[in-house]
């Protein structure tokens, strides 16, 4: 079975990359430690790219995401405590 990225639209892949490398970045500057500031770098990496994917819909009036990739989850799957 390839790895999830492979089956994923350029977009959907670009925004995904940069929420990583958004995380990465704020973890690395911040000097990150334990769990709670890890996970704290990880929500606004991911608002960082969040924030850009919703920009480019706004502007092209056309969604990023695409249904076909959605992996379904239960509720207690999707949320992180």
């Amino acid at each position: 079975m390839p790895p999830p990225c492979i089956n994923l639209p350029d977009l959907e892949l670009i925004f995904s990359m940069l929420g990583e490398a958004s995380t990465k970045e704020i973890t690395v500057n911040k000097n990150a430690q334990g769990f709670i500031e890890n996970k704290k770098a990880a929500v606004e990496g991911g608002t960082i790219a969040g924030n850009a994917r919703k920009e480019l819909e706004r502007k092209s009036g056309k969604k990023v995401a695409s249904k076909e990739n959605y992996k379904h989850l239960t509720q207690k799957q999707k949320t992180l405590k």
